[in-house]
């Protein structure tokens, strides 16, 4: 068995001691009291008594955050927030609106995840260009929509609908998208 082995198995009590190794040759008469054994009873094979290491946080600059003891009592009532319902963060009323998008090239694209990593729904309308572009910019389009938790949907014939996480598109705006033909309920 190697040494790291039987030195790890000796230390958590797992082995039993059957010799005294003699690792400078047979005769051990160059140690001479070092390897008589003081105590000639063997040991049980119990694992040692596990010790508790206690960690001590370190001092954080000023400035920083700060180790609080979980014994006081918080000085500020800290809300309670049911994590069973969704978050809605409320949108700005210029971004309220659908931001329409009719790419020409693949560098429109940019525009597209500025205004859904903004938080404004957006649709992009692929009639009218050429395959692989259309190709990228779904591709793109899926990407980005999946990496913000939103969600895209075709809502007309080469038309796209991406909307940003805990997000709705009004009944109204609907109706205004439908109205110039980016929208079929």
């Amino acid at each position: 068995m190697p040494g790291w082995m039987r030195k790890t198995m000796d230390y958590l009590g797992l082995s039993e001691v059957d010799e005294v190794d003699q690792p400078y040759g047979d005769d051990g008469d160059d140690l001479g009291p070092y390897l008589e054994d003081p105590d000639p009873e063997p040991e049980p094979a119990v694992a040692p008594p596990r010790r508790e290491r206690m960690v001590r946080p370190a001092a954080a600059p000023s400035g920083t955050v700060r180790t609080v003891d979980a014994s006081t009592p918080p000085t500020v009532a800290t809300p309670v927030v049911d994590v069973t319902k969704p978050i809605i963060r409320p949108v700005a009323a210029s971004s309220a609106r659908v931001h329409v998008v009719e790419p020409r090239g693949f560098n429109d694209a940019q525009e597209v995840g500025d205004r859904l990593k903004a938080g404004q729904p957006v649709i992009i309308n692929l009639q009218g260009i050429d395959n692989d572009l259309k190709r990228r910019l779904i591709d793109f389009s899926s990407g980005l929509t999946y990496a913000i938790s939103g969600t895209m949907s075709r809502v007309s014939d080469q038309v796209f609908l991406l909307t940003p996480s805990n997000t709705e598109v009004s009944d109204e705006e609907k109706e205004r998208l439908q109205a110039r033909g980016l929208y079929r309920p």
